[in-house]
């Protein structure tokens, strides 16, 4: 299985989803406005799929360790850890906690509560692995509870590299960048966007075609 195939499966089965399912259009987590809403969380029930997902981003891997992002990226660590035999720790959820500043103070007022579940040793290279990225908010955060877990455990460790199934093109690459942070991307939603072009109709293409060319004009 190719990226296409990968892409198309994912529109087939309803893991990508236009404004022919919803002619409202989408308010992401983000706050962003989109005509176009990724639903990753579902991939468990589609286990090739998530298996060819998980083979091919771990081809690309040079990292001794995973980090997965509850919850969409769990899954995801797991069947790239389970093909490739790379070791994976996985964030926790936390309630209510949304911005940096928050899980430094959940962190000093649940000091006993562990951030990140998994072996954490000294000298390990993270890669966070997540479903679909849009402004990176999420991974930052993601690497900040890595960071905090290490210090507490009194482990030295490194997260530099972020992967994706879907980067959504919407400014992440370069915010990553300001922060030092290599994004890898199995599928660009821009160029996939074209694969999958005859299984759409014309309306519903032409919209999601002009949205991605300037998001703020929908907003």
């Amino acid at each position: 299985m190719n990226k296409k195939e990968i892409f198309l499966k994912l529109y087939r089965y309803g893991l990508i989803k236009t404004i022919k399912d919803n002619p409202e259009g989408w308010r992401l987590v983000s706050g962003v406005w989109s005509p176009f809403y990724i639903q990753l969380r579902y991939l468990p029930s589609y286990p090739r799929l998530l298996n060819e997902i998980g083979k091919m981003m771990g081809k690309e891997i040079e990292e001794n360790k995973l980090l997965g992002v509850a919850m969409a990226g769990i899954p995801i660590a797991a069947a790239i850890s389970l093909n490739h035999g790379i070791p994976m720790c996985y964030t926790r959820k936390l309630a209510g906690v949304k911005s940096v500043d928050e899980l430094e103070k959940y962190a000093k007022k649940y000091g006993e509560h562990s951030l990140v579940e998994g072996e954490i040793e000294n000298g390990d290279e993270f890669v966070v692995i997540d479903d679909i990225v849009t402004k990176f908010d999420s991974k930052l955060m993601a690497i900040k509870q890595l960071e905090i877990e290490a210090e507490r455990r009194n482990k030295k460790i490194k997260c530099k590299h972020v992967a994706v199934v879907i980067d959504r093109q919407q400014g992440a690459a370069e915010v990553a960048r300001k922060y030092g942070i290599k994004l890898h991307a199995l599928i660009k939603f821009k160029e996939a966007i074209e694969w999958i072009k005859d299984e759409m109709d014309e309306k519903e293409y032409e919209i999601i075609v002009k949205y991605l060319e300037n998001p703020e004009k929908y907003q």
